[in-house]
């Protein structure tokens, strides 16, 4: 009998695939702050996590070009240019994506101690 290592994960393989690719629409973001017209987009995490769970796929389906789970940022300043990056935001959504991936990575660590741990039979 095998392990179906999916299972035995859970959700943290989905989040942190998830906040993988949310690291990369923020960083985008982050490079075409002076880019004239450039909008901005971000990941609804939460949402899409969910939906992921719901459908029992095999894993997320993103689309980093266009899909259902990137959103369009609503600026709280407008700018002349029609940016819609607010470097502040974009810097505290990054740093707080990449506190959060790590604290992902940590419980996925955890789990994989324990399993191993359960493997040796101690």
């Amino acid at each position: 009998m095998g392990i179906d290592f999916s299972k035995a994960m859970g959700q943290h393989g989905d989040a942190l695939r998830l906040r993988a690719e949310r690291t990369k629409v923020l960083a985008s973001n982050i490079a075409n702050e002076s880019t004239p017209g450039y909008q901005a987009r971000d990941i609804d995490f939460a949402a899409t996590l969910r939906q992921a769970q719901q459908d029992g796929s095999e894993g997320l389906l993103l689309d980093s070009d266009g899909g259902e789970a990137l959103q369009y940022r609503v600026p709280l300043h407008a700018s002349q240019d029609g940016n819609t990056v607010e470097l502040g935001v974009e810097q505290a959504a990054f740093s707080q994506n990449a506190s959060d991936f790590q604290t992902s990575l940590s419980f996925l660590n955890m789990k994989l101690k324990g399993l191993a741990k359960v493997i040796n039979g101690q």
